[in-house]
């Protein structure tokens, strides 16, 4: 990678449509994320400490265990990176899906495209599965090691609770209503061949277990049903519905005003809450490690 983690964190943006939607969805976790920018910055807020002295001894140590290729950080960081690098493809392809459905004449749009939740759907398993693979891979275990992710998801804070809240709310509940697993697991089923030409997926095949590429959709399939349960119950105990969703970003657009249809595609084409979120997940990892060892 061409950056530095340090070079990363500063470059972190304080206001943005990602810090926006965000702060739109903070009602679903009150208080979980502050939008830490600025490397010691993140060092005083993670480690507590003052010291300036203190402080760039935690951040040396911390840029060695980055740059150390036996830990797993920057291929954990370029996966989160990676999945947003495509940012707004998904909402191009569901916006031109839906634009053939409403209008005639761009009907030859829905000839070129796979459906609007098929899209959808696709896009919220690769993000899934990105997830599972970084938290492995960041935490120095196999990438395939399903269960030991949804055991820890109980634990998720800060911005990892925050990105899982955001995916469940953007990228599940707003595109595919309240049933979206299942109705991810069922597309994904029915649509091996839509996956393997995303280019989200092309993108990160290489770190998805699996020695094809069926193998690799079944280890996504798989994800979705490992984690069926905790998403349930996190979608119930915060009581998130589409129209509470919709309602909460509506302030980001003045033409997402009422329209459910649009939003997601919307979102997609507008934030990379992934990167950002996932560049402050493995700083405070890094962060919380160095501290310790020093």
């Amino acid at each position: 990678m061409s950056q530095s983690i340090i070079e990363l964190v500063d470059n972190l943006p304080r206001r943005s449509m990602t810090v926006r939607l965000m702060q739109a969805l903070d009602w679903i976790v009150p208080g979980e994320y502050v939008n830490l920018v600025g490397w010691e910055e993140t060092i005083r807020a993670v480690s507590g400490e003052t010291d300036a002295a203190f402080i760039q001894t935690v951040g040396r140590r911390a840029v060695e265990l980055y740059n150390d290729p036996k830990h797993g950080y920057q291929r954990g960081l370029w996966i989160y990176r990676t999945v947003d690098s495509v940012q707004g493809v998904a909402g191009w392809m569901a916006l031109l899906s839906k634009l053939g459905e409403d209008f005639g004449i761009f009907s030859w749009f829905r000839k070129m495209t796979p459906k609007e939740d098929t899209t959808q759907a696709i896009d919220l398993a690769i993000k899934l599965t990105a997830e599972i693979v970084a938290f492995c891979t960041v935490n120095g275990m196999p990438g395939d090691r399903v269960d030991d992710f949804v055991e820890s998801l109980s634990d998720f804070e800060n911005e990892s609770r925050m990105r899982m809240a955001t995916l469940i709310a953007a990228d599940g509940i707003l595109p595919l209503g309240p049933d979206f697993i299942d109705k991810a697991i069922k597309m994904i089923d029915g649509s091996k061949n839509a996956v393997t030409e995303n280019e989200r997926f092309k993108r990160l095949r290489g770190l998805i277990p699996g020695d094809s590429a069926t193998e690799q959709v079944n280890f996504m399939e798989h994800g979705m049903k490992s984690v069926k349960d905790w998403v349930g119950n996190f979608v119930a105990k915060h009581d998130i519905t589409q129209n509470r969703v919709l309602q909460s970003i509506q302030g980001l657009s003045e033409h997402l005003e009422g329209r459910l249809d649009y939003a997601a595609a919307f979102l997609d084409m507008t934030t990379d809450y992934y990167e950002h979120t996932g560049i402050q997940s493995v700083a405070r990892s890094l962060i919380t490690r160095a501290t310790n060892e020093v």
